[in-house]
């Protein structure tokens, strides 16, 4: 049995005689075969990502019954496709062009779901059909719906083609009034849903809100216990767009995600994962709106894409807290290549949920287009959690409001004596430096341009682990609101580092750091009062 993968780029050239012993096709049944391109200039060693292979058997959806009228809810002839392939050992499941309204597909080991072009996957905002099941979101153990496209522990899988899958996001997701115009404001209130007390957050239903008022932390309801009560919050249980667990060998190729509930595409604890050529849209005001979250996975390729979303674009994770320290499973060898962001909160970004680790990243050639912060790395006491190895290269971007790049480790806080403003928070007892503590170390970035942000650089380290071994070389930050500051930060070297103010001056702000070389000059040690420089 002939066997194929529609990966086409990244190839190697092969001989006619090659292909005709090989049994493989042309055309887009390529040889999974990568590139060494891909893997060139790599600065730690890393092995080659598998690529997933399946059988040349095929069948439609179309023969299961299922009818492209918008109307039909075709989850059974999903799911009857898929099993009827399974059964068969594998192959591809195709999704002609036309509307296809549908519930939850969960795919199985050896199927490529390929969505001809012209084939729009809508996923129904009937919320009834995504059973709650235990899951993890935002690096925690919780509870959620079902994401609308789904696979646990399967392998050898893809998501390929030409077409698109809508989440309808927006039938679930509360929208904040200062992210919409007053018109779309006003718009939204009229078509119903309901306003928080201060009547600046709309929810679509009560279950929502309700949902929404049992968080203490982040988006994971407390005191919810019967199954009435989980079902009574069912709309506030936003499900990712794709949830991706254990799963091996994984292709997603050519397809446009967009409208998820809450993150789009959320591979966890998964090995041997090509990202190729899609596209992600999210609306600008998607409330977790992220685009690509990779969480504690290892061999990942994150190749010749684009991203939009109404949180972070490109993110690397590894679980929160407690919950991620247990699961130990660091986030590893993945390569980020000519990639284009065009909205987010951060452009590339490590965190903050990095509890189990992250390293051996290697991001080259791409491009952030008006998002918030460019380079954006964070997380916060009680993380816990090492990223280190981080190496970054040839960076463009543009119209970033905040920093260019940055690295906070009092995400969601302030830091303990920082800033001159009245009410500024004092200087606390520095805790011990235990699991909870994170750590951001060995990170390596060059070749940089950007042109009109906010801040150009900040380091904000913790008192008790301050930012450790960062090389900056060769950056150009230009029109920039203001310049440098350094806190709590070891052994930082900047070399051949320009910054262009609009102030008309290059500024350098430093506290609580050692060892810091900035050109040719050297700081060996500057205590924990803020001293201005000139950069």
């Amino acid at each position: 049995m002939s066997k194929f993968n529609p990966l086409k780029k990244w190839i190697l050239s092969l001989g006619i005689a090659a292909l005709a012993w090989s049994g493989i096709t042309n055309a887009n049944a390529n040889s999974p075969i990568i590139s060494n391109e891909v893997y060139s200039n790599l600065p730690f060693q890393m092995a080659k990502v598998e690529q997933p292979v399946f059988p040349d058997y095929t069948r439609s959806i179309t023969e299961f019954g299922a009818i492209a009228d918008g109307i039909t809810l075709n989850t059974e002839a999903f799911a009857k496709a898929i099993d009827a392939v399974a059964q068969q050992g594998g192959g591809t499941v195709t999704v002609p062009a036309g509307l296809w309204l549908t519930g939850p597909i969960v795919l199985k080991s050896n199927i490529n779901l390929h969505l001809e072009e012209n084939a729009l996957v809508l996923f129904t905002a009937d919320h009834t059909q995504y059973p709650i099941i235990k899951t993890s979101f935002e690096g925690l153990e919780t509870r959620r719906c079902q994401s609308p496209v789904s696979a646990n522990g399967a392998e050898n899988i893809a998501i390929t083609g030409k077409g698109v899958m809508d989440g309808n996001g927006d039938t679930w997701r509360p929208v904040k009034k200062g992210k919409m115009t007053s018109s779309q404001w006003k718009k939204l209130v009229a078509s119903g849903g309901v306003l928080n007390e201060k009547g600046d957050v709309w929810y679509p239903s009560e279950g929502s809100i309700k949902g929404a008022n049992a968080c203490k932390e982040f988006n994971v309801p407390e005191g919810i216990e019967t199954e009435e009560e989980w079902n009574s919050i069912r709309d506030w249980l936003r499900p990712v767009l794709l949830s991706f667990i254990k799963c091996k060998k994984v292709l997603l190729e050519g397809v446009t995600f967009k409208n998820s509930p809450s993150w789009c595409l959320h591979p966890l604890s998964c090995e041997d994962l090509t990202i190729y050529n899609i596209s992600v849209s999210n609306p600008w005001y998607s409330q977790n709106g992220d685009a690509l979250d990779i969480e504690s996975c290892n061999r990942v390729l994150v190749l010749d894409s684009s991203f939009d979303a109404g949180d972070d674009g490109i993110c690397i994770k590894s679980g929160k807290d407690e919950s991620g320290r247990l699961r130990g499973e660091p986030c590893q060898n993945v390569i980020i290549r000519n990639n284009v962001v065009l909205h987010g909160h951060g452009g590339f970004v490590v965190g903050s949920e990095m509890s189990g680790g992250v390293k051996n990243i290697y991001v080259d050639n791409c491009t952030f287009l008006g998002t918030d912060v460019g380079l954006r790395f964070k997380s916060t006491r009680g993380r816990g959690g090492v990223v280190e190895n981080i190496h970054i290269n040839n960076i463009n971007m543009i119209n970033i409001p905040n920093e260019a790049l940055i690295f906070d480790l009092f995400y969601g806080g302030n830091a303990p004596g920082e800033g001159d403003a009245p009410g500024a928070p004092k200087e606390e007892a520095v805790p011990p430096v235990t699991e909870e503590t994170p750590a951001f170390r060995d990170i390596f970035i060059k070749n940089v341009t950007a042109k009109n942000v906010g801040r150009a650089i900040l380091f904000n380290g913790l008192p008790e682990m301050p930012i450790k071994n960062i090389f900056l070389e060769n950056v150009t930050i230009s029109d920039a609101k203001d310049g440098v500051t350094l806190n709590r930060a070891e052994n930082a070297t900047l070399k051949n580092v320009k910054v262009i103010t609009t102030k008309g001056e290059n500024n350098l702000k430093m506290m609580g750091v050692t060892n810091i070389t900035i050109g040719n000059k050297k700081y060996a040690k500057i205590g924990n009062k803020t001293e201005s420089y000139k950069f």
